[in-house]
């Protein structure tokens, strides 16, 4: 017997929610006009972070470029290879970017010139002063709109302190309930019960009861307000609940982390039936990447891969962390070795860097979960943070062009 992942009363509360924010073609639509470079520029102005998007245009305008290095070691490219794509995590805001593009830019003047990774990721709680004081647009804007990155992941935990109004209100919509604390000040938390952070079991991996609502209510108002389109996703019940939800609004996206534990083909199988179950007219999912976890080898890798391939699921791209922070995994994790099998055999891979391997200041796990005036204070180093890790990347990339494997960077590190 086959049991249907989500109940009728399930889907019900899900569209309930969609509807509330006004259907999947009006939050679809609403997303691509606030991810439009004139609209963020013009409430970014609004919002006080017009001298800040002003340098942001300046600084990418000395960028290092990918062409200059393949020019100079007469780079070709090995068709039979896979493609490897940068990815950088941790950009922890709008001062935080700021900073990380004056660390590139400045690069272009030393021997060791640093290019934009193609996919940013972003641990910041999706307060509502992060989400509508314009810090998180202000980073969109110098990511995806001035650097020029394929792919901005926000991440939404669910444990962060909302308007109680707000629960009130969805469980009015979505007929549910939801076990909640009193933080004070206007505000309530879901009640978190397993070991984590104060903001969620390292990024809301403990998702229990109805709370994939709450979930989906957080990137929605983000996706509404921002125009983000891309959100971290570690739980098995918001997947499935996204995968429902997103199925018709085909801007709206979610990575699986490798915190959901992806380390074997068994796995990986399964959330593969999940996609298929909700699976677009055009073969795409909700999902666009999926993190093989940290104890995969690159057999796995390889054959998670092909399964991939073979179901016939589009738009789906799978990632490997190259280094973890140190307070996130073994001491001395390095993934360098298998991502070149992978990538020697064919396959395609984007090439993760969680930490820069060096253990620096600030290269934690914990550094993702400080409050917002602590990170502030911290910017400039957590910004050097992130440009140790863009450096590590472009050496392992040009590493593999070296070899003949096409790495592909943000579009700022290209000619026009």
């Amino acid at each position: 017997m086959k049991y249907n992942l989500l109940s009728s009363d399930e889907m019900k509360a899900i569209d309930a929610l969609k509807e509330f924010h006004g259907g999947a073609k009006k939050i679809s639509e609403n997303i691509k006009e606030m991810r439009k470079y004139e609209t963020r520029k013009r409430i970014l102005k609004e919002k006080g972070f017009g001298e800040m998007i002003e340098d942001a245009e300046k600084l990418v305008k000395q960028f290092p470029k990918v062409e200059d290095f393949e020019k100079e070691n007469d780079i070709t490219y090995n068709s039979n290879y896979g493609i490897a794509t940068a990815q950088v995590s941790g950009w922890q805001g709008a001062k935080v970017t700021h900073h990380a593009m004056k660390r590139i830019a400045k690069s272009v003047e030393t021997d060791e010139a640093c290019f934009v990774p193609s996919e940013f990721i972003s641990v910041v709680a999706l307060t509502d002063n992060y989400v509508y004081n314009g810090d998180l647009m202000a980073t969109l804007m110098m990511s995806e709109n001035i650097m020029k990155a394929s792919k901005f992941c926000s991440t939404n935990l669910i444990g962060i302190p909302q308007p109680e109004s707000r629960f009130i209100e969805l469980e009015k919509l979505t007929g549910v309930t939801f076990e909640r604390a009193d933080v004070g000040n206007g505000l309530s938390a879901l009640l978190l019960k397993n070991q984590g952070t104060f903001f969620g079991n390292f990024g809301g991996i403990e998702v229990a009861n109805n709370n994939h609502l709450f979930y989906l209510d957080g990137i929605t108002r983000t996706a509404l307000a921002t125009g983000a389109d891309f959100f971290l996703n570690p739980s098995w019940s918001t997947i499935i609940a996204m995968c429902y939800y997103g199925r018709d609004i085909p801007n709206l996206h979610i990575k699986i982390s490798m915190l959901l534990s992806t380390q074997n083909a068994m796995q990986f199988r399964m959330l593969l039936n999940i996609i298929n179950e909700y699976i677009r007219e055009d073969g795409t999912s909700p999902i666009y990447e999926i993190n093989i976890g940290n104890g995969a080898d690159a057999k796995t890798f390889i054959k998670c891969a092909n399964e991939l391939n073979q179901s016939g699921i589009k738009g789906v791209s799978l990632a490997a962390h190259m280094y973890i922070n140190p307070d996130l995994g073994m001491e001395g994790f390095n993934w360098t070795d298998n991502a070149y099998k992978v990538l020697e055999s064919g396959t395609n891979m984007t090439f993760k860097y969680e930490s820069d391997g060096t253990a620096r200041e600030l290269d934690t796990m914990e550094a993702y979960f400080l409050p917002e005036d602590e990170r502030e204070a911290v910017a400039h180093k957590i910004g050097d943070v992130i440009y140790y890790k863009a450096l590590r990347a472009t050496k392992d990339g040009k590493a593999f062009m070296k070899k003949g494997i096409k790495a592909i960077f943000g579009g700022a590190s290209y000619r026009e």
